[in-house]
């Protein structure tokens, strides 16, 4: 068994890393993928513990409870298959659509046999497209071809994957990206079955890790942008409103206003878009009001800093109004000397080389994948204007004098769903992605979690909040199991959007309130601590829990239970 193994334990995950046993079946060699992988798994806060399975034995491995893979005990499986691994591959031109269909089946057999064996779901890869060019021009569209064979054979793979516990990698976005020439190693294939080159290993690492990272909840959530030569070209205080390079038709206001609309589309897909730039506010803001060109406008940007301080300070502020950790925000600044020193006094902030050539920021921006993302809910393509509302609502705070009065003035309302297929990967995402509100932290698949939601020995619940700056979505998760008379808490995690809001007062008193209705006296919990739940370290005896020494678990009597009774209005399920 060849593996990276790490004897670290607590220490490796008091320093942020996720802790991931990951195994890899292969028809190629895959002895020198370990090392640059961990590196790559490090730079996404995740700790690999890499098992390699014999060479070539996908199919063998996948189909015993006693086989290699299935002993290590792993996290998920990545079913690193190369092209020349399927018999469309190897010429029976004729035989090409049916090849199609057996390799499909072939490989979701596979990914079945280790979700039925070792219990776990597996990283599947599509295929990236060889430098091959049988009949020139013609290839694309001639379905025997194996251009065209591989096209098809990635979107029937999509497809398959998409109602299924397992996860797609997309080799092939990034192997095209790279090129055919420079992704493959033919040399290295004929002499040790190698499939690619250094540089291509490299960057097939790094995709491995950002998906790792994602199903981790390690993405970031915070694209943060500085303004004087980053989104426009020169700087406005200097050059006025109207100096700015912002203008399309022109090559230097192109470039800027690329970089603008990525900005926008991520803020679409639910990334939280902020600013921080060492300006007048006034002249900043007036770009954002006015300019006729400028893509990105005041309401897209959730949290706006501009003066004189250093950007260390400001993202600090940023990170604390939006009430997410430091680690989630990526920052964006074409002065090296501004990106030095947040490197240095923030290192969790993820700060990439831009370079001198802003035409180049939006590729390196994209390149660096710091946003990946393995689904997109409804209310994640809300999620930049929620973070927005969240700001209002705590520059709102901060001008109370009395904070139940300021929760009043919020008029909250929540409401308590089970796990649902409308909600279940919602569900999903907040188990994987939170880490400060989380009692455990435990993280779960989608499938696991759908098998709890079908388990009439659990209590699964989703609470939504609204108020009157807007609906904050899905924010609270709560997973107990039920015994006949006790309930255990199994996971409790909130949103940090609505921390210091006291729904975890609310959701404590429907649960008492659940218990008593089902004749359960007891509700027991755990703290399971880790470098960023403090948070909730001293929860359990807030809401009046007691220590019980000899069970070691936190307990709450139901018949002494004093309500807390926030205000907070309750809307019934539809």
């Amino acid at each position: 068994m060849k593996a990276v193994c790490s004897d670290a334990g607590a220490s490796v995950i008091a320093c942020g890393f996720a802790q991931v046993k990951l195994g890899i079946v292969s028809n190629s060699t895959q002895d020198l993928l370990v090392a640059p992988l961990f590196i790559a798994g490090l730079r996404r806060g995740v700790w690999l513990n890499i098992c390699l399975a014999d060479f070539d034995q996908a199919w063998q491995e996948s189909q015993s409870v006693n086989s290699k893979l299935c002993q290590f005990g792993p996290d998920f499986i990545l079913i690193n298959q190369d092209y020349r691994g399927y018999p469309f591959a190897n010429g029976g031109v004729s035989q090409a659509k049916s090849d199609v269909r057996s390799s499909l089946d072939f490989i979701t057999q596979v990914a079945d046999g280790f979700l039925a064996n070792a219990g776990v779901p597996c990283i599947v890869q599509n295929l990236a497209l060889p430098p091959a060019n049988l009949l020139g021009n013609f290839d694309i569209r001639h379905h025997t071809a194996l251009s065209a064979t591989i096209l098809a054979f990635n979107q029937q793979l999509a497809e398959r994957l998409s109602d299924s516990p397992h996860y797609l990698l997309d080799v092939f976005s990034e192997a095209a990206h790279l090129g055919g020439t420079q992704w493959f190693d033919q040399r290295s294939w004929l002499s040790s079955r190698i499939a690619l080159s250094e540089e291509g290993t490299l960057f097939y690492c790094e995709r491995v890790a950002a998906l790792v990272g994602a199903i981790k909840g390690k993405s970031r959530k915070c694209l943060v942008l500085d303004l004087d030569n980053t989104l426009w070209g020169g700087v406005i205080g200097d050059d006025g409103l109207y100096g700015i390079a912002i203008q399309p038709g022109t090559p230097r206001g192109e470039a800027h206003l690329r970089l603008q609309q990525l900005a926008l589309e991520l803020k679409q897909a639910g990334i939280i878009l902020a600013v921080c730039s060492k300006n007048d506010e006034k002249n900043a803001l007036e770009a954002f009001q006015v300019h006729p060109d400028m893509l990105l406008k005041e309401t897209d940007i959730a949290v706006f800093v501009a003066n004189w301080q250093d950007k260390p300070t400001n993202l600090q502020f940023i990170a604390t109004t939006l009430n997410i950790g430091i680690d989630a925000l990526v920052f964006v600044d074409d002065n090296p000397a501004e990106r030095e020193i947040v490197r240095k006094m923030l290192p969790d902030v993820a700060v990439p080389e831009m370079g001198r050539d802003p035409s180049t920021y939006a590729d390196i921006l994209m390149r660096a994948n710091y946003f990946e993302s393995l689904s997109q809910t409804e209310d994640d393509l809300h999620r930049a204007d929620q973070y927005r509302a969240n700001a209002a609502r705590s520059k709102l705070q901060n001008n109370a004098t009395d904070m139940q009065e300021y929760l009043r003035s919020l008029e909250m309302v929540a409401r308590v769903e089970p796990f649902l297929s409308s909600n279940i990967v919602r569900v999903t995402q907040l188990v994987n992605k939170t880490n400060q509100f989380n009692l455990t932290t435990k993280r779960y698949t989608q499938d696991q979690i759908e098998r709890m939601a079908a388990n009439v020995d659990m209590l699964t619940l989703s609470v939504r909040l609204a108020d009157r700056f807007g609906d904050n979505g899905l924010v609270s998760v709560v997973i107990c199991h039920k015994q006949p008379m006790q309930l255990e808490i199994d996971s409790w995690l909130m949103s940090c959007r609505v921390i210091k809001r006291d729904l975890e007062h609310w959701i404590c008193d429907y649960l008492v309130e659940h218990a008593i209705t089902s004749g359960i006296n007891q509700i027991i919990a755990r703290y399971l601590p880790t470098e960023k739940n403090v948070l909730v370290e001293n929860l359990l005896p807030e809401l009046g829990f007691c220590w019980d020494e000899q069970l070691q678990v936190w307990s709450l009597d139901t018949r002494h239970y004093q309500f807390h009774r926030p205000p907070i209005s309750k809307l019934e399920a539809s």
